[in-house]
């Protein structure tokens, strides 16, 4: 059975170091999950990319995993830019009879995204957000996304460029609060959006 998440972000992870370990490299994620609710092999959405669980202990009182970023994670997303203090949304798998909150994502993530600017107001912030062009054509109004492991809402669509608007909630308890122009997110369409493409396409 495939492995599949929500989009909705349950914990703020920090990034303690990486290791290159020949075409890979070792993650080390601290995280506030209880360390009895993560299980070797367990797949983590790190934002937004599955990666799975390969070594779990507790550091002071702090949890911490380790997974590895295999080649195509690398090339596929902004993994090859994290380093130690970075912060990621991290989001377990989904179990049976977990409700269904955002739109259902795979953590395969598709391509990298890039802010192109920010406006905030009310406690709230507008992104426009430019996607690479062969992934466009799956960006829809109304439409979902998923960025850096986040549900969310498609506003407006201009070209190769969409607008999301992040409510005080969101910014608050994932890292978008901290984003800004030019900040490079993991972007995976949705995944009904490309069912449909590629149904009109047989046609």
């Amino acid at each position: 059975m495939r492995v599949m998440f929500t989009g909705l972000v349950t914990d703020i992870g920090e990034v303690l170091s990486v290791e290159p370990r020949g075409e890979l490299r070792r993650v080390q994620i601290a995280t506030s999950y209880p360390l009895e609710e993560i299980a070797l092999g367990a797949s983590i959405a790190c934002s937004g990319a599955c990666l799975t669980v390969v070594a779990l202990k507790r550091v002071g009182n702090r949890v911490v995993f380790e997974v590895d970023a295999a080649a195509e994670t690398l090339a596929r997303t902004n993994a090859g830019g994290w380093a130690a203090g970075r912060r990621i949304n991290l989001e377990r798998s989904l179990k049976i009879g977990d409700e269904l909150g955002g739109h259902i994502v795979t953590g395969h993530v598709d391509g990298v995204a890039t802010i192109v600017s920010r406006d905030d107001f009310d406690g709230m912030a507008r992104f426009w957000i430019e996607t690479p062009r062969e992934f466009s054509r799956f960006v829809a109004q109304k439409g979902s996304v998923a960025l850096d492991g986040t549900s969310l809402t498609v506003n407006e669509v201009e070209g190769d460029r969409f607008s999301v608007l992040i409510i005080p909630h969101t910014l608050a308890v994932t890292t978008w609060g901290g984003y800004k122009a030019g900040d490079r997110l993991n972007l995976e369409v949705d995944l009904m959006a490309r069912y449909a493409a590629r149904l009109s396409e047989a046609r």
